[in-house]
């Protein structure tokens, strides 16, 4: 595999972010799995909102916290969106449904998912999104870093793709 640079942006608004996620979404292929990583609040459900919008989904895009998975049907692929926040063990993935879809005929983005890295496999994108509150003045939006860390061809391929739009 070829060594490749992470890229990594600054979104100033949840508008922003939500732009970079639709340019994320329209790169995204059948099999792609992201694994969104942030605190509470720190963006990965906007971002993630806009990934669907760029795949062509029309709903409202929320994150599952509750449900640990939802289905989106895009113009071309599904979007399987999952959230593992409530899971702590590896054997709990079982039950999700992540292990059909994974792979599949859609992308998988995975809110929570760095604990599971080892089941989630050595092909993905690692996408580190972070509020930037100490930059911000009172009362305003924080800014958000968002950076994307590749993990096989693939990911480097979006990953590169992305970097030169930026």
């Amino acid at each position: 595999m070829r060594d490749v640079d992470v890229a990594e942006f600054v979104t100033r608004s949840t508008k922003e972010t939500i732009a970079l996620g639709r340019r994320l979404g329209e790169l995204l292929k059948a099999g792609d799995v992201l694994v969104l990583t942030g605190d509470l609040g720190a963006g990965k459900t906007q971002l993630t909102k806009g990934i669907a919008a760029g795949m062509g989904v029309d709903d409202d895009v929320t994150s599952p916290t509750f449900t640990i998975q939802m289905v989106y049907e895009g113009s071309e692929l599904p979007l399987y969106h999952f959230d593992l926040y409530r899971l702590d063990d590896p054997d709990q993935l079982d039950d999700t449904g992540l292990f059909d879809v994974l792979g599949d005929d859609g992308p998988c983005v995975i809110e929570w998912g760095e604990q599971f890295v080892e089941q989630l496999g050595d092909e993905r994108l690692d996408v580190f999104v972070t509020r930037l509150d100490d930059q911000a003045a009172a009362g305003e939006e924080p800014a958000r870093r968002v950076r994307f860390v590749p993990h096989g061809e693939r990911a480097a391929t979006v990953c590169d793709k992305l970097a030169d739009w930026g």
